[in-house]
């Protein structure tokens, strides 16, 4: 099983930001929160910070850990470790994905998902009052 990290950045507006996996991406074009793999011997925490600077070239603060969704594609099986975010700083520059877009929680669910990220859209969207 593979450990995957994915942030989910609210803005000030309450707002989300979604990626959406480029052609040449394994489950092309999907809409995903972004992230990536652990590396060995570097905190799930540490992970996305990299990755998020990697992918978007923007910083950002961990606020909340949430539920992990161990999903089981067919050829990889992977644990998402979700993590609510704040951006501090920086403007999102492209590196991997196609496009992005900052959407409020009632415009999630009409995106196509890629499947390991459905039950992390409805937990966050069932549990991010509380």
């Amino acid at each position: 099983m593979i450990q995957v990290t994915c942030a989910i950045i609210i803005d000030s507006q309450e707002r989300v930001l979604v990626t959406q996996r480029s052609k040449s991406m394994s489950l092309p074009l999907k809409w995903e929160f972004p992230g990536g793999k652990v590396e060995p011997d570097e905190t799930p925490e540490a992970c996305l910070i990299r990755e998020i600077k990697e992918e978007l070239d923007i910083e950002i603060q961990i606020k909340k850990a949430l539920l992990n969704n161990i999903h089981i594609y067919p050829n990889i099986t992977i644990q998402l470790i979700p993590f609510t975010c704040k951006h501090i700083s920086g403007d999102i520059l492209l590196k991997e994905h196609a496009e992005f877009k900052w959407l409020h929680g009632n415009e999630l669910l009409a995106l196509d998902w890629a499947d390991a990220d459905v039950p992390i859209v409805n937990y966050y969207l069932t549990n991010r009052w509380k």
